[in-house]
């Protein structure tokens, strides 16, 4: 478990949800990874499947305190945000969620909206409060404004995209790093240093590149919907790398980005 910097333990590794379709499939997959032992969702107002998860959850054997849920707000709710978290936990059927990010930093909205969640922080509606896709220089704004300091920030993180002057900075300010797109959505799963690794080691690519993360620092939400997939990669809290194997993974970076890039926000 992740320790935030208000007290809260955060799992290690959560189900992500982004581009699962609202029904069967989210459900599924909710269903699938807590029985795998997943107890950390992440979905989005923006993802459209925030029923789903909830009803999932519903569903399953898990008690409601023992599964951490995170949603976000979406970039054209920000002049509504209580209006727009509130829906979201209507959708999910809950009376809290775990975790409120503002999903992207958008120009002359985001310090606004902060205190806004910050608002809904302090009436207990979030457990934690934090950002996705900020940047150092995002940060920087946010945190020179005073207030509460965000628990996260979820960003893509994986080794072709080694963001280590954000992770250095947010630990310097005691802020989690959330990875996203951890996998690089299956378009590196060949690469030669990652499969000699796997084969060395026993464990699969798509576990070797969790468990980077992981012994980075970060906390990571792989997106699976296939059941066997969703169990492989929660295994990769079974084991650790060597440092060698570390340095490896640590030179692929090169700067690839498969989402939209923060850094052209200002």
């Amino acid at each position: 478990m992740a320790r935030l910097n208000n007290g809260l333990s955060m799992p290690d590794i959560g189900l992500g949800t982004y581009r699962m379709p609202e029904g069967k499939v989210t459900e599924n997959a909710v269903k699938y990874a807590i029985s795998a032992g997943y107890m950390h969702i992440d979905t989005a107002s923006y993802y459209d499947n925030e029923t789903s998860v909830g009803k999932a959850l519903k569903d399953s054997n898990a008690a409601r305190e023992d599964v951490f849920i995170t949603t976000k707000l979406w970039n054209t709710e920000h002049d509504n945000v209580r209006k727009a978290f509130l829906k979201s936990l209507k959708r999910l059927g809950t009376d809290y969620v775990d975790q409120y990010l503002i999903h992207w930093p958008v120009e002359g909205k985001r310090q606004e909206s902060w205190r806004e969640l910050e608002r809904i922080y302090d009436d207990g509606l979030a457990k934690s409060i934090g950002v996705s896709n900020y940047t150092i220089s995002h940060l920087k704004q946010l945190l020179d404004s005073g207030g509460i300091c965000p628990a996260v920030n979820q960003v893509e993180f994986h080794p072709f995209l080694f963001q280590k002057e954000l992770l250095d900075y947010c630990e310097s300010k005691d802020i989690r790093v959330v990875s996203y797109c951890p996998l690089v959505r299956a378009k590196r799963m060949s690469d030669e240093r990652i499969l000699e690794i796997s084969k060395r080691l026993g464990h699969t690519p798509a576990q070797i590149l969790i468990r980077w993360g992981l012994e980075q620092g970060l906390i990571s939400i792989p997106k699976s919907e296939n059941k066997s997939r969703i169990e492989e990669n929660i295994g990769a809290l079974e084991f650790s790398l060597a440092k060698g194997d570390m340095r490896i993974l640590d030179d692929m970076n090169e700067g690839l980005r498969l989402t939209w890039d923060p850094s052209k926000i200002p």
